[in-house]
Order: C-alpha cells, then structure tokens, then sequence
C-alpha cells in the first residue's frame, strides 16, 4: 500500500524522472534520508522499474499521432501484438474491452509513414478491421 507521500514521490517522477533526491526533499517536505529510502522501497517492490526517457515536446509536437482501434482473430493476437511491437512508430499497445479487442498509438514523422505504418497493421494477418483517430491536440498529459 502506498502511502500519500509515495504517490507525491511518484508524481514528482513523472514529471522528470532525473529530479535529484534533494529536489523530492525539498518538494515534499521529507528528508533526503527519507526520499532515499522511499524510493529504495518503491524500487524493491517494484512500484518503480525502471526510469526511462520523455521526449521533448519540441521532438513530439512535429509528430503525428493517431490511436488505432483494432479487431483481432483471437487466436493470432499474440502473434499480431509481437509484430506490432517491432514497429518503432508504435508508442504503446493496450488491450482493451468492447467492440475492439487492441488499442494501439502510432507517433510518425509524416502523414505519408502514418498512412504507411496504418497499411502495414491493416495488412496483418488476423486483423479483421481497424478504426483510426488522429489526435489533433494534446489537452492534458501526465
């Protein structure tokens, strides 16, 4: 179970996942002492994984992104969601319920390698349909 300062701590990582342990102290109003063991048991329970690079919004916003809905022959979804995973321009891939089985994000420099990717997943076999939907703006992102 975490506590409310966990989730502070965790927040504040989300942010900028390179904030020093004196920043968190500071941030929280606990010791570094404290942040430090904090997050040695965030990491041991495996709250925290691992810490990872976010792409600068100057990289991002020249990016098109879109989330492709995708109905799958359930028997060939691992075997699609393998595939999938080799495509770098594809962020993320969620399982998701209702009429579509996966939900997948595709970020492409271009129209034309987004039109290209999307053909690419369509031609998979056991993908039985897809729904696209470009996102034109960015409203809120944690």
């Amino acid at each position: 179970m975490l506590t409310e300062k966990d989730e502070e701590l965790l927040s504040i990582l989300r942010l900028n996942a390179r904030a020093s342990v004196s920043d968190m102290a500071r941030a929280t109003g606990v010791s570094r002492t404290a942040i430090q063991n904090r997050l040695n048991k965030l990491e041991n329970n495996n709250v925290i994984e691992g810490y990872s690079v976010v792409l600068g919004s100057e990289y991002t916003s020249g990016l098109i992104s879109s989330n492709v809905s995708l109905k799958v022959n359930p028997n060939l979804r691992k075997t699609i969601c393998l595939a999938l995973r080799k495509v770098h321009q594809i962020s993320h891939i969620y399982s998701i319920s209702g009429e579509y089985d996966l939900l997948v994000t595709i970020q492409a420099a271009t129209l034309e390698k987004l039109s290209e990717v999307l053909n690419m997943v369509c031609s998979l076999e056991g993908v039985a349909r897809t729904n696209s939907s470009i996102i034109l703006d960015t409203i809120f992102e944690r």
